[in-house]
C-alpha cells in the first residue's frame, strides 16, 4: 500500500484517499506534506517553514506545487530516495518531480537542523523551476547552501588540511567530490557554497539577480556570467580560488598546526614527562651529593681547627 501511494505521490499528487491508514497529508498553498502519525508535529513545522519563507535569492517567486514526503524510519527513507543517493544524505530533492524526501523524528542531531535542510532542498526545486536542468552540480549545491544560509560550512575550510597542502579543485572537479565519501563531500559543499557567495558579492546591489536574468535568457552559466560580469568561467574560477586562499588558507594552516601540536603533545607528552622526572631526580641527587660534600668539608675543617687548638693548649701546659 505504501509503495502504491509513493508511486502515486511521485507521479501525480498525493490524494487523501490513496494514503495508508496511518498516514496523512497537510496541504497549504503550493505545499503538500505527507507524513505518518508519529511525525505529525514535525510535518506541521515543515509546512509552516516552507510557507513562511517561499522566496529565494535572485529568483522569481516559485509557483510549482511541491510534495514533501516525511519518511517514518531510516529503512523507508532509503527505499524512497533510491540506491543512488549518498548514505550521509539527510534529505533528497527530485527537481524534475518537484518532490522532496525528508527524515522523520528518527533523524540524528548530527544531521543538522531539519528546517535548514528543508530550505536547502526547496532551493534546489526553485532553481530548477526557474532555469531548468542547466545548472552545473557545483552551482546547484552551492546555491542551495547559500539560499539556506549554511554559513557554518565555512568552518570546514578553516580546518581543511587539504586546502593548504593539496590545493583547491576546479569548479568542475567539485562535482565528483559530492559522491566520494562524507568528508570530501563536506569540503565540496563548503567550496561550492563559497563560490556562489562570491558570485553574489560581485554585484552587491542585486546579488545573483542580474546573473539569473541573463542565465534565463542565454540558457547557460557561461554566457550569463560573461554578460553579467564580463568574466569567463575560467576567470571566475581563478578569482574564486584566490579569494578562498586569501580568506581561509592561513586559517586552515594555523588550525592544522594547532592540531599537529596537539597530536605531538599527546604522543610525545609521556616521553617528555619521563625525561623531566629523570632530570629532576638527577638534580635532586646532585643537590644531595653537594650537601653531603659540604657537610664533610665543614666537618673536616672543624676537626682540623680543633686539632690545632689542642696542640696549642698542650704546648702551654708542657711549657
Amino acid at each position: 500500500m505504501i509503495a502504491a501511494f509513493l508511486a502515486a505521490a511521485l507521479l501525480g499528487g498525493a490524494a487523501q484517499d490513496t494514503l495508508p491508514a496511518d498516514a496523512a497529508v497537510l496541504v497549504s498553498g503550493r505545499f503538500s506534506v505527507v507524513h505518518f502519525a508519529r511525525d505529525a508535529r514535525l510535518a506541521q513545522s515543515y509546512l509552516d517553514a516552507a510557507r513562511s519563507r517561499d522566496t529565494f535569492p535572485g529568483l522569481p517567486r516559485p509557483t510549482a506545487p511541491v510534495v514533501i514526503l516525511v519518511a517514518p524510519d531510516a529503512e523507508t527513507f532509503r527505499a524512497w530516495v533510491g540506491s543512488g543517493a549518498p548514505e550521509w544524505g539527510a534529505a533528497i530533492a527530485f527537481p524534475a518531480l518537484q518532490r522532496i524526501v525528508m527524515q522523520g523524528r528518527y533523524g540524528a542531531a548530527a544531521d543538522g537542523d531539519p528546517l535548514v535542510t528543508l530550505r536547502h532542498e526547496l532551493a534546489h526545486l526553485a532553481l530548477h523551476e526557474a532555469l531548468g536542468p542547466s545548472p552545473p552540480r557545483w552551482f546547484d549545491e552551492g546555491y542551495a547552501s547559500y539560499a539556506a544560509g549554511e554559513w557554518g560550512r565555512d568552518e570546514v575550510l578553516v580546518t581543511s588540511f587539504g586546502l593548504v597542502w593539496r590545493g583547491i579543485p576546479t569548479l568542475a572537479g567539485l562535482d565528483s567530490g559530492f559522491y566520494e565519501g562524507a568528508e570530501r563531500a563536506q569540503r565540496s559543499y563548503a567550496l561550492a557554497h563559497r563560490a556562489v557567495a562570491e558570485l553574489a558579492a560581485l554585484d552587491p546591489a542585486r546579488g545573483l539577480g542580474l546573473l539569473f536574468g541573463h542565465w534565463e535568457r542565454a540558457g547557460t552559466f557561461e554566457r550569463a556570467l560573461r554578460r553579467a560580469h564580463g568574466m569567463s568561467s575560467a576567470d571566475f574560477e581563478q578569482y574564486w580560488k584566490r579569494r578562498v586562499r586569501r580568506q581561509f588558507g592561513v586559517l586552515a594552516l594555523a588550525a592544522d598546526l594547532t592540531v599537529l601540536t596537539l597530536v605531538l603533545t599527546v604522543l610525545l607528552g609521556p616521553m617528555w614527562w619521563q625525561r623531566r622526572q629523570k632530570l629532576r631526580r638527577r638534580l635532586e641527587q646532585m643537590r644531595e651529593d653537594d650537601r653531603r660534600r659540604d657537610e664533610a668539608e665543614r666537618a673536616s675543617a672543624l676537626a682540623a681547627l680543633l686539632g690545632e687548638s689542642e696542640g696549642e693548649n698542650d704546648g702551654r701546659i708542657k711549657g
